[in-house]
């Protein structure tokens, strides 16, 4: 299974919402794919962290860093990046729209 699209599906089971992925290969952006989804309160998003740690290790994902605070956390995957964000916070650092203006760099 592709693995954006496990990891998309253990951010929904656990109740994620504004679930959105990019596609950033051939980019001038340090990683292939980034997630973004919104959590609901800083309980939800470790929730959401252990969830995805529990399901995604057995199937060989390495974590190699995690950054946590209340508002924002961000999951280094290697060539992916999860960033699991309030929504205040996502509106805030307007993250989308970032990774939305590099997509379209790649594509012109």
């Amino acid at each position: 299974m592709d693995r954006i699209v496990k990891i998309k599906e253990l951010l929904d089971e656990k109740k994620a919402l504004d679930i959105m992925d990019y596609d950033l290969k051939d980019s001038d952006y340090f990683v292939d794919y980034v997630i973004v989804a919104t959590t609901m309160a800083d309980k939800h998003g470790q929730a959401l962290l252990d969830h995805l740690k529990k399901n995604l290790k057995p199937l060989g994902e390495e974590f190699l860093g995690v950054d946590e605070s209340d508002e924002w956390i961000l999951i280094d995957l290697g060539d992916i990046l999860i960033h699991l964000m309030s929504e205040e916070y996502r509106a805030k650092y307007q993250m989308d729209k970032f990774l939305e203006e590099i997509n379209k760099k790649r594509n012109q």
